[in-house]
């Protein structure tokens, strides 16, 4: 379905005729506020849209004028939760633009960081926002009541990631510990050791996790869009890489704009991302990156995906569950072993010498990639920011995935089919207060 737009008509035998309307003002169990339209005619698909209309909040636009040093906490404050995924794709640009090169203990410190991000967030996702769906609950909260082990597991791994991300972050929401050049403070080994029987309980809870995940009914839905994720050389791309796509891309962080662009549309206050060159929605999150780096997973989560029917690739949006709780494990194996590793740095940070420069900074956000790109002043000041969230890449993905989604089901009772494109929507846990960043605005003058 790569070459299909969203809005053609989709042909369904035997549907309802008529006009139908699948109408959720306000999506429940995403970040942020959107809503969802999908209108059918004579059981055919003819309009779809994902509705942004949290207002933006304009970060790329007070950031401006600002020291360099105070681009990682204010970027963390786009969303409560994944802060470290903004601060770190904030100075990965600001580094590359100061020529600054991290020495290994301080990428390694970053990386586990990052690594306590992935396993709240995924943990957060998994249990409370995304289950319900499959076992039928309005919220995580009803869930519990007869879920009520499976609920306190996931709530106790989100738990330890808070806990990592507290002891190299400073806090486990909007962490302080992170400046352009490393951090301000590096932690000890005993506080980090500390963690180990949580992180290895939780590695153990997160296997159950994908054993629990995986024997869930999964409505059929199969699509290709072109992936695109991060790469690195050895390891399981996180906090840093290159971007490669499904379809042959490999390209340095500094050429993504050559790569990608954005626009405005007339139905969200968020912009949506394309690929330059090509009308096709590509993809961004779990299942790019599961698809695009299964050789860098670690032989136990390979194994486990295995067990679970897992193939080195995945081209089904209702089992991203089943991806991210192979990368929640495979986080909580990677955190321990950083840990188990860990030697402080004889320093926490370079310094920064400002400069006139072009920085771009790439992660991998929980919930797909996340480009940053900063112009600064030879004073060390921002003339100019662009941040691209994972939701903007991934909204022409969801509305495509709608379209297909209805058009299979238009004969299903309206309150049915409601619920499954809400159910499609949540696939790619998207955070929409992330996504709406710009806003164009007209004035008319008589």
């Amino acid at each position: 379905m790569s070459d299909k737009s969203p809005r053609k008509p989709v042909p369904v035998p035997g549907a309802p005729r008529g006009v139908r309307t699948v109408k959720v003002d306000f999506l429940a169990r995403v970040e942020g506020e959107g809503g969802v339209l999908v209108k059918l005619r004579d059981g055919r698909v003819t309009e779809v849209q994902l509705k942004i209309f949290e207002p933006p909040r304009f970060f790329e636009g007070f950031l401006r004028g600002r020291r360099l040093g105070e681009v990682p906490d204010i970027t963390a404050r786009i969303c409560g939760i994944c802060p470290v995924a903004y601060q770190v794709s904030s100075v990965n640009a600001m580094e590359a633009a100061l020529g600054i090169r991290l020495d290994e203990p301080l990428k390694l410190l970053r990386r586990l960081l990052y690594c306590g991000e992935w396993i709240e967030s995924h943990a957060l996702h998994i249990y409370l926002l995304h289950a319900p769906d499959f076992l039928g609950y309005p919220s995580g909260i009803h869930m519990a009541q007869d879920h009520g082990a499976e609920v306190q597991r996931g709530l106790e791994i989100k738990k330890t990631g808070n806990a990592l991300v507290t002891a190299v972050g400073g806090r486990e929401i909007h962490p302080v510990n992170v400046r352009v050049g490393g951090f301000h403070r590096a932690p000890s080994k005993k506080t980090l050791r500390e963690l180990l029987p949580a992180l290895e309980k939780a590695r153990d809870d997160s296997l159950a996790t994908i054993r629990w995940v995986s024997g869930f009914e999964f409505p059929e839905l199969v699509v290709e869009h072109e992936l695109v994720a991060l790469r690195s050389p050895d390891v399981y791309a996180i906090e840093d890489g290159r971007v490669v796509s499904s379809s042959g891309l490999d390209m340095d962080p500094s050429e993504y704009e050559k790569h990608f662009s954005e626009e405005q549309s007339p139905h969200s206050n968020a912009l949506h991302s394309r690929r330059r060159g090509g009308d096709a929605p590509y993809q961004v999150g779990p299942l790019a990156r599961y698809s695009l780096n299964f050789d860098r997973l670690s032989p136990d989560a390979q194994r486990a995906a295995r067990e679970v029917g897992l193939g080195p690739t995945c081209h089904e949006p209702f089992k991203s569950i089943v991806v991210r709780a192979v990368e929640l494990f495979y986080a909580c194996e990677e955190a321990i072993r950083l840990v188990q590793a860990y030697e402080p740095p004889e320093k926490s940070f370079r310094e920064a010498e400002p400069r006139e420069a072009d920085g771009h900074g790439v992660s991998e956000a929980p919930r797909g990639l996340l480009y940053h790109r900063y112009r600064l002043s030879a004073e060390g000041l921002v003339v100019a920011a662009k941040i691209v969230p994972p939701t903007s890449q991934n909204q022409r993905a969801m509305e495509a995935d709608l379209a297909v989604f209805a058009g299979a089901r238009a004969a299903q009772p309206l309150d049915r089919l409601t619920l499954g494109c809400e159910h499609a929507v949540r696939n790619y846990d998207p955070c929409i207060s992330c996504a709406t960043h710009v806003l164009r605005v007209k004035v008319d003058r008589e």
